[in-house]
């Protein structure tokens, strides 16, 4: 019988997932205590929107955070935290001293894996990150980001098994160092049928001995189907998590899983009463939390407009926050355009939050009449080649609005010439403020903004979403698929991963 290793995704994508990333260290450490005794040893920590949403939420520094999770679990756990190529844990894009302090800090400060993911699968913007996760003497998990589309959007070459199976050539022939590889599906959209295909193709090219990981989240109710056709193609370890942050728009509990595989070849050799105990105890701390209920469910409209479950619950809280939650249905299935026209680059961070804004303010502005930041710019190439071409009266609209030229240049480099990036600027910042300039500040203050700089300052706010604050959603959840537009809507503040939008909300 082949044992199926797993990762412990609870205390990161869970805690993302479900929560918006906003739970306080104190709660959740006497849970990690406990599922390590229970025998977990593989769990992912931070990283992701759990870096940024400690400063901007929990009144907490997220490095911090790693030495404590390190000092319960031992010096022989393996902690895992999640980065964004050129982005590292931001939703900005970084010169190349960040990406390479964003490497050491995490060693510094306890962490044994970095997987390292770019949303446009643009080979360059893993190349550098991964040279320097490396160096920083980490294990370096290189990740093939996938993304399910129907036929009626995904009939050309792009987002296929031979699509990524090519994917994983060319991080071949560039020579970056890696340890392992992950296939990360953060929309839990890819059918099972290309997962296997893709884990197949991928044990045939890669050397013998490296270990394959998927990963992928239960949105649109494929999970448990997607992680047995991993395994069946030959995937050495999947990504599991624990309830009360398990199933819906996280990955599948660890004990749903070990009963899928009763029966089989394979088994994930846990003592499940001992988890059992754990996810107890789990539910019991989280209890004083707010979990939203689109965070359980199953959306059978996700495969139609791929949003990741680490975003989705994000979104869904801050239109909640801001009385605009009944629009949701209209944004998501804006997102179909919104995904194709902009050259179908992964639906995960950044890129699905760019898909979120562009699709929200098509759905209250009128579609194309004002192109988003973000979107903008990674459709113009400032953030690196997308899959595809996107559509080019997008690019004329996009490159007018922001006054920016169409580019082909490496994200690097234009990030290293950009006088408002990197040490010496954020140095700067830490300088007028009289801060203190350490490595770990001038690395917040780069990542964080100025929601990092209040922070370090002692003037960041409480953002946690309890349970007992939370009134009753005005909206129930059939809401998230209403696509009526009969109603009136005024001006309003939006604030999307701490990006601030003045609109105004209205129906014809």
């Amino acid at each position: 019988m082949k044992k199926i290793n797993f990762m412990d995704t609870s205390f990161r994508d869970g805690f993302q997932s479900c929560y918006g990333a906003r739970v306080k260290t104190e709660d959740f450490i006497p849970i990690l205590k406990a599922a390590v005794e229970a025998g977990n040893d593989n769990f992912e920590i931070g990283g992701g929107a759990r870096f940024q949403s400690l400063y901007f939420y929990c009144q907490e520094d997220a490095f911090e955070m790693m030495d404590k999770s390190r000092e319960i679990v031992g010096k022989d756990i393996n902690l895992q935290t999640l980065a964004r190529g050129v982005n590292v844990v931001g939703l900005e894009s970084q010169s190349r001293d960040i990406i390479d302090l964003h490497a050491k800090l995490f060693k510094k400060h306890g962490i044994t894996t970095i997987r390292n993911f770019d949303a446009l699968m643009d080979i360059r913007n893993l190349s550098y990150s991964g040279e320097c996760i490396t160096n920083a003497g980490l294990n370096h998990q290189i990740v093939i980001a996938l993304m399910g589309l129907p036929p009626s959007l995904n009939e050309k070459y792009f987002h296929s098994a031979n699509f990524y199976t090519e994917k994983i050539k060319e991080i071949l022939k560039a020579d970056i160092p890696f340890d392992s590889l992950a296939f990360k599906d953060a929309s839990g959209t890819t059918p099972p049928s290309i997962v296997f295909e893709c884990v197949k193709n991928a044990r045939k090219i890669l050397p013998k001995e490296t270990m394959i990981q998927f990963h992928t989240h239960d949105t649109a109710g494929m999970a448990i189907s997607s992680n047995m056709a991993a395994i069946e193609a030959g995937a050495d370890m999947i990504d599991l998590a624990m309830s009360p942050v398990s199933g819906g728009t996280s990955q599948t509990d660890i004990l749903t899983m070990w009963q899928a595989l009763r029966g089989t070849e394979y088994t994930l050799d846990i003592d499940e009463e001992k988890i059992l105990e754990v996810e107890k105890i789990f539910i019991e701390k989280m209890k004083k939390y707010y979990l939203p209920p689109e965070a359980t469910e199953v959306n059978p409209v996700i495969p139609f407009s791929p949003m990741p479950g680490g975003a989705l619950t994000a979104n869904t809280q801050m239109m909640r926050d801001n009385g605009t939650l009944n629009l949701f249905g209209k944004v998501i299935e804006n997102m179909r355009e919104v995904v194709a026209k902009g050259g179908y680059g992964t639906s995960v961070t950044p890129v699905s939050q760019f898909y979120f804004q562009q699709a929200f303010t098509n759905t209250i502005q009128g579609k194309w009449s004002k192109i988003s930041e973000n979107y903008g710019k990674m459709i113009l190439g400032y953030f690196g080649k997308t899959p595809t071409d996107p559509d080019p009266e997008i690019i004329k609209i996009a490159s007018d609005q922001l006054s920016l030229e169409p580019t082909k240049e490496d994200p690097h480099d234009l990030n290293d010439k950009n006088p408002n990036l990197g040490i010496e600027y954020n140095k700067k910042l830490l300088k007028e403020k009289n801060l203190e300039i350490t490595d770990e500040n001038i690395f917040i203050s780069a990542t964080c903004g100025a929601k990092g700089l209040a922070f370090l300052e002692g003037r960041s706010e409480l953002g946690i979403r309890y349970s007992k604050d939370m009134e009753k959603p005005k909206v129930d959840t059939n809401s998230l698929n209403d696509k009526s537009d009969s109603k009136k809507y005024s001006q309003a503040t939006v604030s999307i991963d701490g990006n601030v939008y003045e609109v105004t909300v209205y129906s014809e």
